[in-house]
């Protein structure tokens, strides 16, 4: 018995680093280009315009963020499902 809790404590001692880096690597991944696109037109919608935002660039930019924000809180609370993921419900029929 003396034998077996170090060597658990071993084990998980050398187990940590691996889940952790396991972790992290998931949620450090690069944007792709189709996920910056999708993001400036939703920006655009919102109101942003990139070409004509020279002297007021990081309130502006803030503002659409905002809008944007507001507007997909507003559709999460009217239950709008327009957006990512399959659609929630169906049918089916079984037999004659």
């Amino acid at each position: 018995m003396k034998k077996l809790i170090p060597a658990v404590l071993v084990a998980t001692l050398l187990a940590a680093p691996v889940v952790s880096f396991a972790q992290s690597s998931q949620s450090n991944q690069p944007l792709t280009r189709a996920q910056v696109r999708a993001e400036l037109v939703a920006l655009e919608n919102a109101g942003y315009d990139p070409l004509s935002d020279r002297q007021e660039y990081p309130r502006n930019i803030q503002a659409a963020e905002a809008r944007l924000q507001a507007q997909q809180a507003q559709n999460a609370a009217h239950g709008d499902t327009s957006g990512y993921g399959a659609q929630a419900g169906g049918t089916s029929q079984a037999g004659h």
